[in-house]
C-alpha cells in the first residue's frame, strides 16, 4: 500500500500539468496487430478520464500486405512509398476499414471486469484530412498514393472540446470525390502541427532511440536528431518515427516522444515518471532555472519538507513560502516538472546576501543541478550589487568549500542575520566573495 500511495503522489505534479492538453499519438498497423494493443487501448483510455484531449492515427501497413497476399496481388514500392493501382486501393480501404473498426470496437469496451469499465468513451472520425495525389515522381506513376493537403482543425478542435477522441485513418478525400492512401507518419506530424498539440507520441518496435553502444537515450534534443537520423539508416520504421518528431517539434509542437507498443505500461510510464520509459524529443534538451511563483510553492513543499524532516533544513510553512517565494529561484526538468531550488535574501545596507535552500531531487543528484542554480543566484546577487554571499548549512559545509565558499563566524555575519542565529542548530557559517 506504502508503495502505491507513493506512486499516486508522485504522478500528482504530471497528471495537473497533462489536464487540458492536447496529445497526438501514432500507431502503425503491426502496434495494433500487436498482443499489448489491449493494454494500450486501457492506457488511452485512462488519459481520456484524465482530461487529457487525444488525436489517434493509425496505420495499416501489415493488414494492407494481407488483404494483397489473399487477394494474390504483389505489393508494389518505391522508394519506401506504396504505389497503389485501383486493384491495390480497394485492399487498402478493405483493411483500413477493418483496422478502424477493431479500434472503435476495443475503445467501446465497457465490461463491468475491464478497466474500461464506465469510460464511455466516443470516438469520431471523418473527412477531416483533405488529400492529394502524390501524383508522377521520376517517371513513377503512384496513382492513388496521395498526400495530406490540409487538415481540419477546426473540426478536430471541435470534436475534443466536446470530449471525444478523435481517431484519424490514413485516408484522405479530393474536392473532386477522389480517396487516396495516405502515410500515417504524415498525417501525426500534420494534425499534431495543425491543432497546436502539445505532444507527438510515436509507437515504435523498439523502446526509443539508442546510442551506439545500444543505449537507450531518454531525450534528445533537435540539434542531435540529424545525426541520429544517420545512423537510423537501417531501420526505416525508427527512422520515420524520429523524423516525425523531429518536424513536429520544428513546427511548434512541444514535445515529441518515441515509446515501444510492445513494452505494456510504456505510454503512462513515458507520460507520469521522470524516468519515462521512451525518448523525448524536444527543442532545447537543458534544464530551465527561472523565478518562482505562487503555483510553484507545492512543488517546492514536496521538495524542502523531507530534508526540514531530517533537520537539514529550517522549516518553512506554506504561509511564509507564499510570502517569500519571490525570493526562490527553481529548476525545472525538461519535461516541466520542479526539480531544484534555491533562495537568495539579501540584507540592505550591508552589499551582503544569504544564500539559502540550495536543493536538488534525490532522483537527479549528481547532475550538476546544483552546481547550475548556485551559478543562477550568484548572477541574481551580483546584479543586484551583492558583494557578499553567506550561507548557514549543518551538512553541506564540504561543497560549499569546493564552490569558492570559506569558513566564517557569526560575527562575520550582517548584524540582522546574527540575531536570528539559532545556537541550537550550530549552523556552519561560510561566505564567499563575488
Amino acid at each position: 500500500m506504502t508503495d502505491y500511495v507513493k506512486f499516486l503522489r508522485e504522478t500528482s505534479p504530471y497528471i495537473n500539468t497533462h489536464r487540458g492538453e492536447t496529445f497526438v499519438l501514432a500507431l502503425s498497423g503491426e502496434a495494433i496487430a500487436h498482443a499489448n494493443f489491449t493494454n494500450i487501448v486501457h492506457d488511452i483510455a485512462l488519459l481520456h478520464s484524465l482530461g487529457i484531449k487525444l488525436v489517434l492515427v493509425h496505420g495499416a501497413r501489415q493488414q494492407i500486405n494481407e488483404r494483397l497476399e489473399s487477394c494474390a496481388i504483389t505489393a508494389q514500392f518505391d522508394q519506401n512509398t506504396r504505389i497503389t493501382d485501383s486493384a491495390t486501393m480497394d485492399c487498402v480501404k478493405d483493411a483500413v476499414g477493418s483496422t478502424r473498426i477493431n479500434i472503435e470496437a476495443q475503445l467501446s469496451t465497457g465490461a463491468a471486469n475491464s478497466p474500461m469499465h464506465g469510460s464511455r468513451i466516443q470516438v469520431v472520425g471523418g473527412n477531416l484530412i483533405t488529400a492529394k495525389p502524390l501524383g508522377v515522381r521520376e517517371g513513377i506513376d503512384f496513382h492513388h498514393t496521395g498526400e495530406v493537403r490540409r487538415i481540419d482543425q477546426k473540426g478536430i478542435h471541435r470534436q475534443l472540446e466536446d470530449g471525444a477522441i478523435v481517431l484519424l485513418s490514413p485516408i484522405g478525400y479530393s474536392p473532386t470525390g477522389e480517396a487516396f492512401n495516405l502515410n500515417y507518419e504524415d498525417i501525426a506530424t500534420q494534425a499534431a502541427v495543425s491543432i497546436g498539440a502539445e505532444k507527438l507520441i510515436m509507437f515504435s518496435a523498439s523502446e526509443g532511440i539508442a546510442d551506439n553502444a545500444g543505449n537507450l537515450l531518454k531525450m534528445i534534443s533537435l540539434n542531435e536528431v540529424p545525426r541520429c537520423l544517420d545512423d537510423l539508416i537501417s531501420n526505416l520504421a525508427l527512422q520515420h518515427a524520429l523524423m516525425a518528431c523531429y518536424q513536429a517539434c520544428e513546427n511548434g509542437v512541444t514535445r515529441g516522444h518515441i515509446i515501444s507498443y510492445a513494452d505494456n505500461g510504456a505510454l503512462l510510464a513515458e507520460l507520469f515518471s521522470r524516468d519515462g520509459r521512451g525518448t523525448l524529443v524536444l527543442k532545447n534538451g537543458k534544464e530551465v532555472v527561472r523565478q518562482a511563483t505562487i503555483d510553484d510553492v507545492g512543488g517546492l513543499l514536496e521538495l524542502l519538507e523531507p530534508l526540514e524532516e531530517k533537520g537539514v533544513l529550517v522549516k518553512r510553512s506554506r504561509e511564509l513560502l507564499e510570502t517569500e517565494i519571490y525570493r526562490f529561484s527553481v529548476m525545472l526538468h525538461a519535461e516541466g516538472m520542479l526539480v531544484g531550488c534555491a533562495a537568495l535574501y539579501p540584507f540592505n545596507g550591508d552589499n551582503a546576501a544569504e544564500l539559502a535552500c540550495v536543493v536538488t531531487h534525490p532522483d537527479f543528484l549528481n547532475q550538476g543541478f546544483a552546481s547550475h542554480l548556485l551559478d543562477h543566484i550568484e548572477t541574481l546577487a551580483t546584479q543586484q550589487g551583492i558583494k557578499q554571499l553567506f550561507v548557514l548549512t549543518v551538512q553541506a559545509g564540504h561543497w560549499f568549500k569546493e564552490k569558492g565558499f570559506v569558513d566564517a563566524t557569526l560575527d562575520d555575519l550582517p548584524k540582522k542575520r546574527q540575531s536570528l542565529y539559532n545556537l541550537q542548530r550550530n549552523s556552519q557559517i561560510y561566505c564567499k566573495n563575488l
